[in-house]
């Protein structure tokens, strides 16, 4: 749970969260080191409780906007070696970053041409 605290910036607006971060101690440590942000949380069912339909449509919903990022991720652990950084030093770890960022963008931009050769 830390490790979102880290990468969490002061100027963001919105944080879309799977079910792990729902506990109450995390939601109030999140919003006091961050008061202004909005926090959207799938919901956890549980056995005697399970999801209503309005609660699993809203899942839904913000499953839809943390895919958009989880696929990248996965395309690049799958097809890229992975997302771990083995180099010695901060510099050389954030070019690595951004070679497979750029990698990433050229081969998704490739994608979206020819899914669309001639947008308007």
């Amino acid at each position: 749970m830390n490790e979102f605290e880290g990468i969490i910036d002061a100027n963001d607006k919105e944080a879309w969260l799977d079910s792990a971060y729902a506990s109450e101690e995390h939601v109030a440590r999140i919003m006091k080191k961050y008061p202004d942000i909005v926090l959207h949380i799938c919901e956890k069912g549980y056995r005697n409780a399970p999801l209503t339909d309005e609660q699993k449509a809203s899942n839904r919903e913000k499953a839809k906007v943390r895919a958009r990022v989880e696929h990248v991720f996965g395309y690049m652990t799958r097809f890229m070696g992975g997302i771990t950084i083995r180099t010695i030093g901060i510099e050389r770890a954030e070019r690595e970053i951004c070679g497979m960022n750029l990698a990433y963008n050229i081969k998704r931009a490739v994608f979206l041409l020819r899914a669309n050769p001639n947008p308007t």
